[in-house]
């Protein structure tokens, strides 16, 4: 083979790597390649969601409670158990610098990570805490954490809640309706004194109203009414 035949294959093959070089650059730029980790100032967006220098992140293996989600503590009173789990992923992070280690992007462009502070998994926390369930549809890393928290019988575990992939789907707690049947006629009223319960018969029974926007429930004995923390009158 003559030389000058050699050096334009040399010649071609050097184009040929260069331009594959340079085509998968472009590519991995196109396809949205994922940083490995991104650090920074953290603002709280919801219970699971923050963002670092103006990327949205999605804590990976966890669901929180929405925003205007409602669930039911210990004694049935109904409280925002989205704006708690909020709350407690802004005191977790406070001033601190986050770290967040990308796993994947979703479908909202958010990334997916695995966020913490100090070493603190946030992630974790939040499920040990009960503000947040293990997202088992994506994974199964803090499935042992939440079975810790139901144990514990904290955060959301302490009452009653729907998921929040089932909020979201239209599902929403059966409202409950004072019982004012049968031996159910203790009134448990919330006053400037506190809880106070009231038996039929007593001096403020008949002019007492329950009213339940601001707690205020019925039982169906003393001792009912003395483990969800009111107390006979004095």
């Amino acid at each position: 083979m003559k030389p000058s035949v050699i050096y334009l294959m040399i010649l071609r093959d050097r184009s040929s790597l260069f331009c594959i070089a340079i085509v998968s650059i472009l590519l991995s730029f196109g396809s949205g390649a994922l940083a490995k980790s991104i650090s920074g100032k953290a603002n709280v967006i919801d219970g699971d969601t923050i963002e670092i220098r103006g990327q949205r992140i999605r804590l990976h293996g966890i669901d929180a409670p929405e925003s205007d989600q409602l669930c039911k503590d210990k004694i049935g009173n109904s409280y925002r158990c989205g704006n708690a789990a909020t709350r407690r992923l802004s005191k977790a992070i406070g001033w601190n610098s986050a770290t967040c280690e990308v796993r994947d992007k979703d479908r909202y462009g958010r990334l997916v990570a695995v966020c913490k502070v100090k070493e603190q998994d946030l992630n974790r926390q939040l499920v040990m805490e009960g503000l947040a369930l293990a997202y088992r549809r994506y994974s199964r890393d803090y499935v042992e954490a939440e079975k810790e928290a139901r144990k514990r019988n904290v955060g959301m575990w302490q009452g009653e809640f729907v998921k929040p992939w089932d909020w979201r789907k239209g599902q929403r707690l059966a409202t409950n309706k004072p019982a004012k049947s049968g031996n159910c006629l203790i009134k448990g009223n919330i006053s400037g004194s506190g809880k106070i319960y009231h038996i039929p018969g007593s001096k403020w029974y008949d002019k007492t109203k329950i009213n339940k926007g601001k707690g205020e429930r019925w039982f169906c004995s003393e001792a009912e009414a003395r483990a969800a923390g009111w107390r006979a009158p004095n």
